[in-house]
């Protein structure tokens, strides 16, 4: 799918993901996910979340409604308070954007390795 929309220069549609990029713009892309596993998003599958953020360039914020994190920070993602079935917003802007979004949301599609 191409064309122009929110000011980028095409839209891609993969999966559920959806990555905006422009040859003007720094490549973002974004994807809602539901927390499946039981326990929801408690320590160890925040640090699993922040630590594949971390092998990433780009900028990565998780929001849960509108509450929004910092994608690298333990703290911040612990204080979203996920708990089963809570859907979450991630979004990536930077070079290696669709690829840091298509791992965190195989992580949590994966119930953080859980269940």
């Amino acid at each position: 799918m191409g064309g122009s929309v929110g000011g980028a220069d095409f839209v891609l549609l993969i999966n559920k993901n959806v990555i905006l990029m422009s040859s003007t713009q720094t490549p973002h892309a974004a994807a809602d996910v539901i927390i499946a596993n039981k326990l929801g998003m408690h320590a160890r599958p925040a640090m699993a979340f922040v630590d594949t953020a971390n092998s990433y360039q780009s900028v990565i914020k998780i929001a849960n409604g509108s509450q929004t994190a910092d994608g690298k920070s333990i703290f911040q993602v612990m204080m979203l308070g996920a708990t089963k079935g809570t859907k979450l917003q991630i979004t990536a802007e930077g070079p290696d954007a669709t690829e840091a979004i298509t791992a965190l949301t195989q992580l949590v599609d994966d119930k953080f390795g859980e269940e």
